[in-house]
């Protein structure tokens, strides 16, 4: 009779351990981690996975995965510019971590761009009846905030408000906007690209091209002035290039609504790291209130040149 085979199973092998593996497949593994759990929960492990996170390669490797034609010109400039390790002093995370993290490109980087964010309503506080908010000074209908979140502000007639959009703004986060006065208001924005996440290389390269826009109307009832100033800034905030937008003024009982303003900088050189995004705003007839131009929904986009 023929002999039978053995039933019983053969030993496994042992499972092989994450910080066994060589440096290369560790790398591999960990890159197909999300970004923000990379940082927060594989950096953490010990010093070689830090190491890891903390180096290009695993990055390099995520954004390699996106096929797209922004992705894949994106991954060519980073190959071709990549990130000085100088700014590692001033920033907890390499440059092309802060990139992933942050997802700056096509993102709005204007932080409460429609006065959504620590502004009361005007006329009528926002969720009145409820808890009184962090940062507001009284409470009820007549409630007034410190300040705009995110705005440098500097208020001319009876100051600026926050009203609800008199029509409908297309892709707007809040449909609310700033109204302003019977003097000139002012406010403005500075953002930091590179804090956003756009390496200082990727913005020397030529391959950047950064999009503003803003939407601005007036009341029916009453006409306004309407002034727009956008400056790229060098990192000890000197002005490199400007855009400057002065359209006519609208006149009173001609129009209702929002229209908008856009540009888009393009070679504008090396050594840009600020955009300095400025509004200036008033009405025609010095009425007491808040009669004047409205603004609301502005952007600032970074986008990759594909030519």
């Amino acid at each position: 009779m023929g002999a039978r085979l053995s039933r019983r199973r053969l030993p496994a092998d042992p499972p092989i351990a994450l910080d066994a593996l060589p440096p290369e497949l560790l790398v591999e593994v960990l890159s197909h981690v999300p970004p923000r759990a990379l940082v927060t929960r594989c950096r953490p492990v010990c010093r070689a996975w830090r190491d890891v996170v903390d180096g290009p390669t695993v990055w390099l490797l995520q954004l390699a995965r996106d096929r797209s034609a922004e992705g894949r010109a994106l991954y060519a400039v980073a190959q071709r510019c990549p990130p000085n390790s100088e700014d590692e002093e001033e920033f907890p995370l390499c440059a092309l971590a802060r990139y992933c993290l942050r997802a700056p490109l096509g993102r709005n980087l204007i932080f409460n761009s429609c006065g959504e964010r620590g502004c009361r309503v005007h006329g009528l506080a926002a969720g009145a009846g409820k808890k009184r908010p962090k940062g507001c000074v009284a409470w009820g209908p007549q409630a007034r905030w410190k300040g705009f979140r995110g705005w440098e502000v500097e208020h001319g007639g009876n100051g600026w408000a926050v009203e609800k959009n008199l029509i409908l703004v297309p892709g707007a986060p809040s449909q609310t906007c700033f109204v302003t006065s019977f003097e000139w208001c002012f406010k403005r924005q500075l953002v930091d690209l590179v804090m956003e996440g756009v390496w200082q290389e990727l913005l020397d390269s030529s391959q950047i091209e950064i999009c503003v826009a803003d939407w601005w109307g007036a009341r029916e009832n009453c006409g306004c002035i309407y002034r727009l100033r956008v400056r790229l800034l060098d990192m000890y905030e000197n002005e490199v290039v400007k855009f400057s937008a002065s359209p006519n003024p609208v006149l009173q009982w001609t129009e209702r609504g929002c229209r908008q303003v856009s540009h888009v900088f393009t070679n504008f050189g090396k050594g840009i790291r600020y955009v300095s995004f400025e509004q200036y705003g008033r009405d025609t007839r010095s009425w007491v209130g808040h009669y004047g131009a409205l603004v609301t929904h502005s952007s600032v986009r970074v986008r990759i040149r594909l030519s």
